[in-house]
């Protein structure tokens, strides 16, 4: 099946690993451990909510595979969860990074997972098993330690996505999933600008100041004490 909008200019590793701690001091070994034991050609770890430590490799297939043997031999004990992909979707590790896309309004298939590389890997089994568009991938910072992932597309194809993806990691206990037909466009714009409701709050708090004092009133800065700085 052909894949939808890929991204051509996206970072692509033959393979990626990803091992998950619940020791900050034994990812750390871990970590150091799988530098050392093969040339892998991306090495990326640190913390994560709540106290977790993880550790991302990419490169060769065999390369991979060894430094996550190193890992879980170094992290034995505190070694939460992994995931071993030989071949990662572009879309994937663009997500990983960062990358957010805007939905089309067709359908919004979301998957919420207690762990991050669970989540990484039922988004890699569902963009690669059916026709949707992977809209962005949390992980776990802001969420106590959870992932989540949003696939956009018709309906029959996200609840595909969502079915193919929570069959990869039916063995984690914890998941959800939800498929919103026609999502509301206040949602959608809830989604896009920012999905933490803390700073959704805030920017609404922000933006009514004005209007409440007219033109000349003071902003967010006049609930500031006397004699206050910035």
């Amino acid at each position: 099946m052909a894949r939808p909008d890929p991204d051509p200019a996206a970072a692509v590793q033959p393979a990626l690993g990803l091992l998950e701690f619940d020791s900050i001091a034994v990812g750390i070994a871990a970590g150091d451990a799988m530098a050392k034991r093969a040339p892998i050609e991306v090495l990326r770890a640190g913390t994560v909510h709540p106290g977790k430590y993880l550790v991302l490799v990419g490169g060769a297939v065999a390369d991979v595979e060894e430094a996550m043997a190193a890992g879980r031999a170094a992290g034995a004990g505190a070694l939460l969860d992994e995931v071993f992909l030989p071949n990662v979707h572009p879309d994937v590790t663009a997500a990983i990074g960062g990358r957010r896309r805007t939905g089309t309004g067709e359908a919004l298939g979301v998957i919420e997972t207690p762990t991050v590389a669970s989540i990484i890997d039922a988004a890699d089994a569902g963009v690669k098993g059916a026709r949707v568009r992977l809209l962005e991938l949390r992980l776990a910072d802001g969420l106590g330690g959870k992932g989540y992932l949003l696939f956009d597309g018709p309906v029959a194809e996200v609840e595909a996505a969502l079915e193919i993806g929570t069959a990869r990691i039916a063995t984690t206990s914890g998941t959800v999933q939800r498929v919103i037909a026609q999502l509301h466009g206040e949602m959608r714009e809830n989604l896009e600008a920012d999905g933490r409701f803390r700073e959704r709050v805030r920017r609404l708090a922000g933006s009514e100041a004005a209007p409440s004092g007219g033109a000349g009133a003071a902003g967010p800065a006049s609930s500031r004490e006397p004699g206050k700085g910035a």
